[in-house]
């Protein structure tokens, strides 16, 4: 199977939303997806843009995706990549193609001089978390994810 993994470009915004649709089914999340094609390309490929993606391809479709943007560690005194998104196609999972696009979001980390590369991944998904286990990443059980979104943000912000 030749399959290229290249940087997605504004051209690829509608399979970009198919992929992100397609990942939040899996995720039993796509109630949850307001995102749009103008959304998409005004975030991902307009004036300031706030994450990159790259698309696993074999010739004209798209077999998985990740989408990235950087952080920063105060500790190390670096940048990081932080995986917002990894998703391959059921049809292709256990082709090694999730290795791959994990693999290649490392070496723009590497070549960025990036000190780690994070990412998190839902409790109930033991196939991602074994993948995960075997490529050696350890789970950070002693940190919990804090969020907030919509109305409770709004708030905050306006709080003094």
């Amino acid at each position: 199977m030749a399959v290229e993994i290249r940087a997605a470009t504004a051209t690829d915004v509608p399979v970009l939303l198919e992929l992100v649709r397609a990942l939040a089914e899996y995720e039993k999340l796509l109630d949850e997806v307001v995102a749009t094609e103008e959304a998409l390309r005004e975030t991902l490929f307009g004036e300031r843009r706030y994450a990159e993606a790259i698309i696993a391809w074999q010739d004209d479709r798209a077999l998985g995706f990740a989408l990235y943007f950087h952080n920063y560690s105060t500790f190390l005194a670096k940048p990081g990549i932080y995986l917002e998104d990894l998703f391959v196609r059921p049809e292709h999972r256990g082709s090694g193609l999730g290795r791959k696009l994990l693999a290649a979001v490392a070496g723009i980390a590497v070549e960025r001089g990036c000190g780690r590369l994070e990412w998190a991944v839902l409790d109930w998904n033991a196939p991602a978390i074994a993948f995960y286990a075997r490529l050696g990443a350890r789970p950070l059980k002693e940190w919990i994810v804090n969020r907030v979104t919509g109305e409770t943000l709004r708030a905050l912000a306006a709080k003094d």
